[in-house]
């Protein structure tokens, strides 16, 4: 992980996520507690919307493998609300899964990364979500 220096004077940014896997919530929360910023989770479709709508995010994480959402039609319906069109979106799968990738891309995702290209930049991606 890239040292990434955290400023207390700063407010914290709001970021959420859709991600089933514990493990990768952790590291994302113990990444975003390094770099200054709040991580909210959600499980479905309607309850990203409302906490976008609420929290105004500076980052929507989305992993594309999710079991709980449907990721690409998540991405298409964050695009397609005026007033959450422009928050940024990023979403990830495993390198093996093109199609998935490239769904993602065309719902409107700006940024869409393998697992790993995910995980190792973490604290990069979180901490450019300003």
């Amino acid at each position: 992980m890239a040292a990434v220096e955290r400023r207390s004077h700063d407010r914290p940014v709001a970021i959420l996520a859709a991600v089933d896997d514990f493990l990768f919530r952790s590291k994302i929360r113990a990444v975003a507690k390094h770099v200054n910023a709040e991580v909210r989770f959600a499980q479905t479709q309607e309850e990203i919307l409302a906490q976008a709508r609420a929290t105004k995010p500076g980052l929507v994480i989305v992993d594309l493998n999710s079991q709980k959402v449907d990721p690409i039609a998540t991405i298409a319906a964050l695009k397609a609300d005026a007033a959450l069109a422009g928050v940024p979106t990023i979403g990830f799968a495993s390198h093996v899964h093109v199609d998935l990738i490239d769904a993602a891309r065309k719902a409107g995702a700006d940024r869409v990364l393998a697992r790993s290209q995910f995980a190792g930049n973490l604290a990069e991606i979180l901490s450019s979500a300003r």
